[in-house]
């Protein structure tokens, strides 16, 4: 089953969450969070000038409201739908990056490696307290993201 939040030019401008807390918080108090793994879309009506060339996570409005929404829920990308290609919108909006139109989207390496480690620290422990076996999920992740995570790496951070 799909979740999606709906967004608008509205809700991104003024820095309302409302739009995912209403979709979020109910799992939260329901209990039923680790049940929606990897299923959870935005969809994201920003209005903009027709000659606008820019992409959703070049808008500094856009990039400030999702910078918003993963400090209230840092754990989110367990819920965004990986192969819908939701993580990588995600991560472009809290990431540095350019377009490239041979290649795509192209990540600053330096902050993608931080913003990488960041969700598998993050990760990692809310996954641990939700009882939901880590080593795969954030291997994926990083694979993901266009990085491999060693096992010693995992055997370094369950020690601590």
């Amino acid at each position: 089953m799909t979740i999606t939040i709906s967004l608008n030019s509205n809700s991104i401008n003024n820095l309302d969450l409302s739009p995912a807390l209403t979709v979020i918080e109910p799992l939260l108090q329901e209990e039923s969070i680790t049940s929606q793994e990897q299923q959870l879309r935005f969809e994201i009506n920003y209005t903009r000038e027709a000659n606008d060339p820019r992409e959703l996570s070049e808008i500094p409005e856009v990039r400030l409201w999702f910078v918003r929404l993963d400090a209230k829920y840092p754990w989110l990308p367990f819920l965004l739908d990986w192969k819908a290609g939701e993580l990588a919108r995600y991560t472009a909006m809290l990431v540095p990056h350019q377009f490239s139109s041979k290649e795509g989207i192209q990540y600053n390496p330096e902050a993608l490696e931080i913003f990488l480690m960041h969700k598998i620290f993050i990760l990692s422990d809310w996954l641990k307290q939700q009882s939901i076996p880590t080593q795969f999920r954030l291997k994926s992740l990083a694979q993901i993201l266009g990085y491999e995570l060693e096992d010693a790496f995992f055997e370094m951070i369950e020690q601590r």
